[in-house]
Protein backbone atom coordinates (compact mmCIF):
# COMPACT_ATOMS: atom_id res chain seq x y z
CA UNK A 1 0.00 0.00 0.00
CA UNK A 2 3.24 2.25 -0.33
CA UNK A 3 1.43 3.43 -3.49
CA UNK A 4 -1.27 5.51 -1.24
CA UNK A 5 1.29 6.51 0.60
CA UNK A 6 2.75 7.65 -2.54
CA UNK A 7 -0.43 9.27 -4.22
CA UNK A 8 -0.61 11.70 -1.05
CA UNK A 9 3.14 13.01 -0.87
CA UNK A 10 2.64 13.52 -4.96
CA UNK A 11 -1.06 15.44 -3.43
CA UNK A 12 0.57 17.44 -0.52
CA UNK A 13 3.57 18.82 -2.61
CA UNK A 14 0.68 19.55 -5.56
CA UNK A 15 2.30 17.13 -8.22
CA UNK A 16 -0.81 17.24 -10.04
CA UNK A 17 0.61 15.39 -13.26
CA UNK A 18 1.70 12.84 -10.50
CA UNK A 19 -1.45 12.12 -8.73
CA UNK A 20 -3.26 11.90 -11.96
CA UNK A 21 -0.81 9.20 -13.30
CA UNK A 22 -2.54 7.38 -10.86
CA UNK A 23 -5.99 7.28 -12.09
CA UNK A 24 -8.00 6.03 -15.12
CA UNK A 25 -9.02 8.66 -17.84
CA UNK A 26 -12.72 8.69 -16.65
CA UNK A 27 -11.75 9.16 -12.90
CA UNK A 28 -15.16 10.03 -10.49
CA UNK A 29 -13.76 12.52 -8.30
CA UNK A 30 -15.40 13.92 -4.89
CA UNK A 31 -15.87 18.04 -5.42
CA UNK A 32 -15.96 18.51 -1.41
CA UNK A 33 -15.59 21.87 -1.71
CA UNK A 34 -19.02 22.64 -3.49
CA UNK A 35 -20.72 18.77 -2.59
CA UNK A 36 -20.71 17.16 -6.14
CA UNK A 37 -18.53 15.27 -8.04
CA UNK A 38 -15.98 16.24 -11.14
CA UNK A 39 -15.58 13.66 -13.69
CA UNK A 40 -12.13 13.12 -15.97
CA UNK A 41 -8.62 13.88 -15.21
CA UNK A 42 -9.02 17.53 -16.76
CA UNK A 43 -11.85 18.11 -14.52
CA UNK A 44 -10.09 16.79 -11.30
CA UNK A 45 -7.01 18.70 -12.49
CA UNK A 46 -9.10 22.34 -12.57
CA UNK A 47 -11.06 21.74 -9.55
CA UNK A 48 -7.77 20.63 -7.54
CA UNK A 49 -5.45 23.70 -8.78
CA UNK A 50 -8.92 25.88 -8.00
CA UNK A 51 -8.95 24.39 -4.53
CA UNK A 52 -5.39 25.03 -4.42
CA UNK A 53 -5.55 28.62 -4.84
CA UNK A 54 -8.43 28.87 -2.10
CA UNK A 55 -7.23 26.78 0.42
CA UNK A 56 -3.81 24.85 1.97
CA UNK A 57 -4.70 20.92 2.76
CA UNK A 58 -2.40 18.79 3.93
CA UNK A 59 -3.90 15.06 3.72
CA UNK A 60 -1.52 12.09 5.89
CA UNK A 61 -2.49 8.41 5.53
CA UNK A 62 -2.90 7.25 8.83
CA UNK A 63 -4.19 3.72 7.86
CA UNK A 64 -4.52 1.73 4.76
CA UNK A 65 -6.29 -1.26 4.24
CA UNK A 66 -8.49 -3.18 1.52
CA UNK A 67 -11.95 -3.93 1.96
CA UNK A 68 -13.27 -7.57 1.37
CA UNK A 69 -15.17 -5.73 -1.99
CA UNK A 70 -11.33 -4.93 -2.97
CA UNK A 71 -11.94 -1.39 -2.62
CA UNK A 72 -9.09 0.58 -0.14
CA UNK A 73 -9.96 2.57 2.58
CA UNK A 74 -7.45 5.28 3.66
CA UNK A 75 -8.16 6.79 7.26
CA UNK A 76 -6.59 10.66 6.42
CA UNK A 77 -5.60 13.03 9.21
CA UNK A 78 -6.63 16.31 6.78
CA UNK A 79 -5.36 19.57 8.07
CA UNK A 80 -7.01 22.67 5.82
CA UNK A 81 -5.25 26.30 5.78
CA UNK A 82 -6.19 29.18 4.59
CA UNK A 83 -3.73 30.70 2.55
CA UNK A 84 -1.99 32.65 4.87
CA UNK A 85 -1.61 29.72 6.67
CA UNK A 86 -4.66 30.06 9.39
CA UNK A 87 -6.07 26.85 10.93
CA UNK A 88 -9.58 26.40 8.46
CA UNK A 89 -10.27 22.33 9.76
CA UNK A 90 -8.30 19.52 11.29
CA UNK A 91 -9.87 16.42 11.11
CA UNK A 92 -9.63 12.70 10.09
CA UNK A 93 -11.42 11.70 7.21
CA UNK A 94 -11.91 8.14 5.09
CA UNK A 95 -10.67 8.21 1.81
CA UNK A 96 -12.21 4.94 -0.31
CA UNK A 97 -10.79 3.77 -3.61
CA UNK A 98 -12.03 1.62 -5.89
CA UNK A 99 -9.34 0.71 -8.35
CA UNK A 100 -9.19 -0.49 -12.11
CA UNK A 101 -6.18 -2.44 -12.42
CA UNK A 102 -3.56 -0.06 -10.75
CA UNK A 103 -5.19 2.86 -11.33
CA UNK A 104 -7.83 4.74 -9.01
CA UNK A 105 -11.18 4.96 -10.78
CA UNK A 106 -13.17 6.35 -8.07
CA UNK A 107 -12.61 8.03 -5.15
CA UNK A 108 -15.31 8.71 -1.96
CA UNK A 109 -15.61 10.71 1.03
CA UNK A 110 -16.37 9.36 4.68
CA UNK A 111 -16.48 10.36 8.18
CA UNK A 112 -14.92 7.50 10.18
CA UNK A 113 -17.14 8.10 12.60
CA UNK A 114 -20.30 6.44 10.99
Amino acid sequence: MERFAALYEAFNSRDVDAVLSQVTPDVDWPDAMHGTRVVGTDAVRAYWLGQWEAIAPQVTPRRVRQLPDGRVEVLVEQVVRDRDGDLLSHAFVLHTYTLEGDLVRRMDVGDPES
